[in-house]
């Protein structure tokens, strides 16, 4: 035998299996330390350090509580970092207050239920991709096809006097009665 030959190669299948969880874990960690950074860049200090001025305005005060954000990743919980005596109200720009989903989660829904998932699978399929801490609900899918609905409807109505059309193109099924 050669001596660059491994006799026994060590078996990568247990940390294949994690891989998900940990690129996971290490989104969650880094949206947290960012979350914290903007903190730090709005107060213009630190974390635990002393205010330089006693005129500079605000101070945190702890977390927020454990909030699920679903990501294409999956499922991660952040805390938002909370800010008291601003002269106005804070919003953070990483993550909006009422934020539950990133843009392609968002994406994914209308794709889903176009393909025909029905609403009664939509929460077995989410569980399933973006983890058991999916902040979707049947009630928010209902809500989310009521909205598609109605944009469809108005997409549907609109007037087409102005458009110029290049082409027309007509899709449909002819069945002969007498098959």
């Amino acid at each position: 035998m050669s001596k660059y030959t491994i006799e026994s190669a060590p078996e990568s299948r247990p940390f294949w299996e994690g891989l998900e969880a940990f690129a996971r874990s290490g989104v969650q960690k880094l949206l947290q330390q960012v979350l914290e950074e903007e903190i730090t860049e709005l107060l213009g200090r630190k974390r635990s350090e002393r205010r330089t001025e006693v005129d500079s305005e605000g101070y945190r005060n702890g977390h927020g509580k454990p909030r699920n954000l679903s990501t294409s990743l999956g499922t991660i919980t952040v805390r938002r970092p909370r800010v008291r005596g601003l002269m106005e109200s804070f919003e953070s720009l990483i993550l909006p207050l009422f934020k539950r989903k990133t843009e392609e989660v968002g994406r994914m829904l209308p794709e889903l239920y176009l393909h025909g998932l029905s609403l009664g699978d939509f929460d077995l399929a989410l569980r399933g991709l973006l983890g058991e801490g999916a902040p979707l609900s049947e009630g928010s899918i209902v809500r989310l096809k009521a909205a598609w609905w109605s944009e469809y409807d108005v997409w549907k109505g609109r007037s087409l006097e102005g458009l110029d059309a290049l082409y027309l193109w007509v899709d449909g099924i002819y069945v002969k009665a007498g098959l």
